[in-house]
């Protein structure tokens, strides 16, 4: 067997084997498929896509592909997933906030990818905090915090790892078979028991439609369903970046604001308890969503959440005084400036795609793989859909490197936000639940 010959069975939409697609995703952790096969199999994937049972092996053969972690916790093991949004920082309070309700978190994450932001970039942004921190290293961690947020090190899902890096440079990020299986072997390489999606819809996620959103929802919960591992799907409002910030020092900031003010009215906040309700549903620590809610948000207000993140972030290399001098342990930009709106009006539309675009271009996101992040750029207090501004009103604050980008930021963030007369409806946080 050869990657030619699987890469020709996929051309000609031939259904791939088991014996093949487990020698692709081995060959793509030991380097046996070249970056240009890789490619290749990823637009093959994305433009004549994969069968249901294609998927589940592929998801499987990826996740056998390096080391599958086992666990003996006296609670449920547990953790979330995103597809991908702007502003969306939900990981940082969630994991802490599981922990303190008995469940047990090893959560892997991904970084940047296209214009959406990445748990480990924005984690990567506290001094010190390791996002490589190894397998026995992690199962210490979440054994004595009760959560760990990581890297897929070279021991987790390898094939994944590669294949991850050649979609973001390739044009294939798109693809529902792939990010089904990219997320999924990840996850169930850490030993899940129990997962929630967070599958985001509208103009700062992938999938702009709620008919794509679903179709994505409903592929990732049965192909980890039929591969063995609970879960289910909540699909989520992207309309408007979810945070009032995007970029990773900036973001952190608004999750440990979230933490230690303890306020749980924003979007975020409610986000957060959505998918954290229903995480412990899944568990069985709670009989359903509606039950486990309040149980998240008192621990975000009471301050036990955010004891969990101080101790998650020093067990990581990162400051033990983290949760009480954090505005002094993020780097600053230093150049800060208001976006000025240019007429009067309600805030109508957003292009949340347009504004993750535009954090990458300061600095905060990669243009090719590799590249360098620049943690302290982004925006702060942009405004929200059917908020009123006039030329006095800041669409937003950039934090920048430069006068010179900012200065493209600021021409950016003008034409991704619409503003004019009328009303605009914010659409519901939480749209659907797939099973």
């Amino acid at each position: 067997m050869d990657a030619r010959s699987v890469l020709t069975h996929l051309r000609d939409k031939k259904t791939l084997t088991q014996g093949e697609i487990t020698w692709f995703a081995n060959g793509l952790a030991t380097g046996a498929v070249s970056d240009a096969q890789a490619g290749a199999f990823a637009m093959g994937a994305l433009l004549n896509g994969l069968a249901e049972p294609e998927k589940v092996m592929l998801t499987l053969a990826m996740r056998d592909s390096g080391d599958v972690l086992q666990w003996d916790m006296p609670g449920p093991v547990v953790d979330k997933h995103s597809t991908g949004g702007v502003g969306d920082t939900v990981s940082l309070p969630l994991a802490p906030a599981l922990a303190a309700c008995g469940a047990y978190v090893p959560m892997i994450s991904g970084r940047g990818l296209g214009h959406t932001g990445g748990t480990l970039d924005k984690l990567e942004a506290i001094p010190g905090y390791q996002t490589d921190v190894g397998i026995e290293r992690m199962r210490e961690i979440v054994g004595d915090v009760g959560c760990a947020i990581v890297s897929a090190s070279g021991q987790i899902a390898p094939a994944d790892k590669r294949l991850y890096a050649v979609r973001d440079v390739t044009g294939t990020v798109e693809s529902i078979d792939l990010i089904t299986a990219s997320i999924l072997s990840k996850k169930l390489a850490a030993g899940l028991e129990n997962l929630v999606l967070d599958v985001k819809v509208g103009s700062g996620a992938f999938m702009k439609t709620m008919e794509d959103a679903r179709a994505l929802a409903q592929s990732l919960v049965s192909t980890a369903n039929g591969a063995g591992c609970n879960t289910s799907a909540l699909i989520t409002d992207m309309n408007q970046p979810l945070a009032s910030s995007l970029g990773n020092a900036l973001e952190v900031m608004a999750a440990v604001e979230l933490l230690t003010v303890g306020h749980v009215e924003s979007p975020m906040a409610q986000a957060t308890v959505a998918l954290g309700g229903e995480a412990l549903a899944l568990s069985g620590i709670v009989a359903d969503r509606a039950a486990g809610e309040p149980m998240i948000a008192a621990t975000i207000v009471d301050g036990r959440a955010a004891e969990l993140f101080g101790a998650m972030v020093a067990a990581q290399g990162g400051p033990a005084d983290f949760v009480d001098r954090w505005r002094d342990r993020l780097p600053a930009a230093p150049v800060v400036r208001d976006i000025m709106a240019v007429q009067s009006g309600r805030v109508l539309e957003i292009d949340g795609e347009a504004l993750g675009l535009a954090v990458v271009h300061l600095g905060g996101g990669r243009l090719v793989d590799g590249a360098k992040i620049d943690p302290s750029v982004g925006l702060t207090r942009v405004v929200r859909l059917g908020e009123a501004v006039d030329e006095y009103t800041p669409l937003a604050i950039v934090h920048a490197a430069n006068p010179v980008a900012a200065e493209r930021a600021i021409e950016a963030v003008r034409a991704a936000i619409t503003v004019g007369a009328g009303e605009a409806t914010p659409q519901p946080l939480v749209h659907e639940r797939i099973t």
